[in-house]
């Protein structure tokens, strides 16, 4: 068996993220998937613990601490925030992904600010929840086909259009909202911009009911003719046309790693669970023995851990490169397509393999829950498509 060991300075955050995992989000995690569009109130506590681990630099589990810095020199290979994060994330949703989901001040828009925010909105926007809004009704996977306008009135950029699917989008304290200056000009043309709760013209229509991650709140939001102050824009205001679309998507850089990681957390906590079902059903996993010689669900047990492991080290080696400031678009892209995929099988065959076990434990729980880990951030096919496009020198246009 492959020994995969963490780096021995993350051992102390990793222990942390763990104990809380098991002390605070495990025993409530039935609680709340039964309680849909309940707040988890026990989150409060902890949520200020991440906040001393953030600010500290030590990096914690959820999305503050991604942000790269350009004028740090190079000392060798690093193992940084990036990486302390993905550790973190991966215990945290071990225990329960929703919930880590529901974390004030930990969404995907912090990520997002922590990704391109100028050192003042940075600043400026600290100790803030922040979602992330993308998909529109008419434009999912495909980011620049987004249709939400945000155009200059005077001192004010004033924002149109329906945002669907947010996560947090009801109880954050701000959204970042993907909009475009100009449709003309494509995809360079797309910002993001932090809209905050009460800005007149923002408004959450609806909360909507789901199958999994049911801890967490995921909203419907309108703009209409919402004004927005342009330090609010992250980033640069100028469309630039060669860059294009970069900018704005060195945000999935940063973010899908996050999410491979919840991935690996909950496939964990699946695999887990399971070995202890059969152990008790008198089911022996040998690593000594070729898994053809062995109970046939021991070998498919094995056969799902090794699948698990191989997600794990694509996840690790995409949050390193970004610690090192290595571009980590294929890499990051690879660790979330693999995840995905990887966490929603390993899941629903671990329900298979125990049966009416599965039921008396969270299994069913964290096969709903995993579904959502192939989607958002990118879809399984959106990640093969932009890892083929990296392979193969392709761009956009040319490959779709």
């Amino acid at each position: 068996m492959i020994n995969l060991e963490a780096p021995k300075k993350a051992g102390a955050l990793i222990n942390q993220a763990y104990q809380a995992a098991a002390e605070v989000f495990r025993p409530i995690s039935r609680k709340y998937d039964r309680a849909e569009h309940t707040y988890p109130s026990e989150l409060d506590m902890f949520a200020a613990l991440l906040d001393g681990l953030n600010s500290s630099g030590e990096g914690g589990a959820g999305a503050a601490g991604v942000r790269r810095s350009k004028d740090e020199k190079e000392k060798g290979n690093r193992n940084g925030a990036n990486l302390n994060v993905v550790l973190g994330t991966i215990e945290m949703c071990w225990g329960d992904v929703g919930l880590l989901l529901s974390m004030p001040r930990q969404g995907l828009g912090n990520a997002a600010i922590g990704s391109v925010a100028t050192d003042e909105q940075l600043e400026r926007f600290s100790g803030m929840w922040a979602a992330m809004a993308i998909t529109e009704p008419s434009c999912g996977s495909d980011s620049a086909a987004i249709t939400a306008t945000a155009r200059l009135d005077g001192d004010h950029y004033v924002l149109n259009g329906e945002k669907i699917f947010v996560t947090s989008g009801e109880r954050a304290d701000a959204v970042v909202v993907w909009a475009t200056l100009d449709k003309s000009k494509g995809r360079a043309a797309i910002k993001s911009f932090v809209v905050e709760k009460g800005t007149p013209g923002f408004e959450v229509v609806r909360v909507e009911h789901k199958l999994g991650i049911r801890a967490s709140d995921t909203a419907v939001l309108r703009f209409e003719n919402c004004r927005v102050p342009p330090e609010n824009l992250l980033g640069t205001p100028e469309i630039d046309t060669a860059k294009g679309f970069a900018g704005v998507m060195q945000t999935f850089d940063n973010t899908r790693p996050l999410v491979a990681a919840m991935a690996i957390g909950v496939a964990r906590a699946a695999l887990e669970e399971t070995r202890r079902i059969l152990e008790e059903a008198g089911v022996e996993i040998d690593y000594d023995r070729p898994a053809n010689s062995q109970h046939a669900a021991a070998a498919e047990f094995l056969k799902l851990e090794a699948d698990y492991e191989s997600a794990y080290l694509l996840t690790l080696e995409s949050a390193w490169m970004a610690d090192n400031r290595k571009p980590n678009s294929l890499q990051a892209s690879m660790a979330k397509a693999k995840a995905g995929r990887s966490v929603v099988e390993i899941a629903l065959k671990c329900v298979e393999l125990t049966g009416a076990y599965g039921e008396e434990s969270l299994l069913e729980k964290w096969a709903r829950d995993a579904k959502i880990l192939d989607i958002f951030e990118g879809t399984q096919q959106i990640q093969q498509l932009i890892v083929a496009r990296r392979i193969l020198g392709k761009t956009s246009a040319e490959l779709k």
